[in-house]
């Protein structure tokens, strides 16, 4: 779980796209939405797996291609339908581009081939501990990461549900 290097693989393709296309920096809640995007499958695979054990990994569920693809349509779908496609596609493309990176740590670091976790519940995931390391005694780390995770849920939906005044009215004249 690194979220810098998920957030910076994310954030600069967005902010770069925004400042070609429009000439002008990206809204702040689009910036957001990016960082919040880039962590969405460890805000509920990580809790779920290492605090409420109900997933067997912290890699699978919201990891997996099954559950990731059709979540991405419907984002997207609903974004296009209200006018507010870039937000839409900005999620898409942070939510899968994490899935991308986490995939290409797996294939660099341990296996020459794309992890089973991409595919559960098709394929079994990989084995990995069932407390991994990064949640500290007493799971107080992971309890935290909880915390955060629901908070930062929260605001995904919000970001995702509220209009973004400048992408609306820019759709309404075109």
């Amino acid at each position: 779980m690194n979220i810098a290097a998920h957030v910076l693989l994310v954030a600069l393709p967005v902010f770069l796209y925004v400042a070609w296309r429009d000439r002008r920096l990206p809204s702040a809640r689009l910036m957001g939405l990016a960082f919040l995007a880039s962590q969405f499958p460890d805000f509920v695979d990580k809790p779920l797996a290492h605090l409420f054990f109900l997933i067997p990994s912290g890699c699978v569920f919201l990891h997996s291609l099954p559950f990731a693809l059709p979540i991405v349509l419907a984002v997207v779908c609903l974004a296009v339908k209200t006018n507010r496609t870039r937000s839409g596609m900005t999620f898409a493309f942070g939510y899968l581009s994490h899935i991308a990176i986490d995939s290409l740590w797996a294939v660099t670091s341990s296996q020459p081939r794309l992890p089973s976790d991409l595919f559960w519940p098709f394929l079994s995931p990989v084995q990995r501990p069932v407390v991994p390391t990064w949640v500290g005694p007493g799971l107080v780390v992971l309890k935290l990461w909880t915390v955060y995770s629901v908070l930062m849920l929260a605001a995904m939906l919000y970001l995702l549900a509220n209009e973004f005044p400048g992408e609306c009215r820019q759709a309404s004249t075109n």
